[in-house]
């Protein structure tokens, strides 16, 4: 191996335009895998079967890559600018995620990743593997571990210098290098994610039940959802930003400036989204990671939104879908139209 020092590694990740880094050992969260087995047994991960598939990798890093010796993992920040929660007052319109606002964090994170793997190559000869999202890994203990921050209480990763709003990255490496102190939480008796949760998706601190979560049931949950859930979406139509947006450790979150991130969906009418067909709604989020669930998906979140919306000036964008060719639009749009009622 050639020489490389751990400090030569942050400072070019940081010029690369990553907001933090850390470094753990592969087999650094032994406890990840019991804690994923009790969250599979209890059924909470819903329709979300890739969990379980990929369970033996997911629940160990080193099984991952055994060749692997460290695990870079980096954040980057996607913070908004403004209230992520001030668009839940117009109903009349549908509120997407942060994260989905700008262009695919996935391109954007790995392309920056690579770069950053490729210097590390030819800096020190050693191989890697790069990960966003899309594999088994569990960025989240990994990133703890790594002392980037810690799993809050609404069990996404946060920091006492980054706030909430991060997407993670890793860089598996053959390279020795020195690990960092693991971060524990700092939540103290804050309850504020917990409270804000509209489903009530957790069960106790710490603990996530995705079956209940808006996030899941908006983009990973297929047919149409329980009625029970739909009433409590609101106008979300794509995620939901709730418990990050209230964390008080937001006050320290750092500025995003990676230009994709720049908000391009904005609050759009539920009116003109419900019109979508396939074609228009694929041209209208070409690039977004909104495109991922199709526009049946898209267009059920969207009838549930007008269903709650309360205006029965929306009546006719149920109306039309009534007889939609995917079951999920149907029922959900003839659910909207009871909703609100004669025009």
């Amino acid at each position: 191996m050639k020489g490389l020092t751990k400090e030569q590694l942050v400072a070019r990740a940081l010029e690369e335009g990553f907001v933090k880094v850390g470094i753990c050992r592969p087999d650094a969260v032994p406890e990840a895998a019991g804690r994923l087995r009790a969250f599979l047994d209890e059924g909470r991960h819903g329709q979300m079967a890739w969990m379980a598939e990929r369970e033996a990798w997911r629940g160990s890093a080193a099984a991952l890559w055994p060749e692997a010796r460290s695990v870079v993992m980096l954040a980057e920040a996607y913070t908004p600018q403004s209230d992520p929660m001030a668009g839940l007052a117009e109903r009349d319109r549908g509120v997407v995620s942060v994260y989905a606002q700008g262009k695919d964090y996935h391109d954007l994170v790995k392309r920056r990743l690579k770069r950053l793997g490729r210097w590390l190559v030819d800096a020190s000869g050693a191989e890697i593997k790069v990960f966003v999202d899309t594999a088994p890994v569990m960025e989240k203990p990994l990133a703890q571990a790594a002392g980037l921050g810690w799993q809050g209480k609404h069990t996404n990763l946060l920091g006492r210098d980054l706030g909430n709003w991060v997407f993670l990255g890793a860089i598996f490496t053959t390279q020795e290098l020195e690990p960092d102190a693991p971060e524990v939480s700092h939540c103290g008796t804050c309850t504020a994610c917990l409270d804000v949760c509209p489903t009530r998706a957790f069960p106790a601190p710490y603990q996530l039940d995705a079956r209940r979560c808006i996030s899941y049931l908006t983009i990973e949950h297929r047919g149409p959802v329980d009625e029970e859930l739909r009433a409590l979406m609101g106008n979300r139509i794509y995620g939901c930003d709730d418990c990050l947006a209230v964390c008080p450790w937001n006050k320290f979150a750092v500025a995003a400036t990676e230009m994709g991130y720049q908000p391009r969906v904005g609050l759009p009418d539920l009116a003109d989204l419900a019109a979508l067909d396939d074609a228009g709604f694929r041209t209208r989020f070409q690039g977004s990671p909104i495109k991922r669930i199709g526009r049946d998906r898209f267009v059920r979140n969207v009838l549930y939104a007008v269903g709650n919306s309360g205006n029965p000036m929306l009546r006719p964008a149920a109306e039309r879908l009534v007889e939609d060719p995917d079951p999920a639009v149907a029922d959900a749009a003839r659910w909207a139209a009871g909703r609100l009622g004669r025009v």
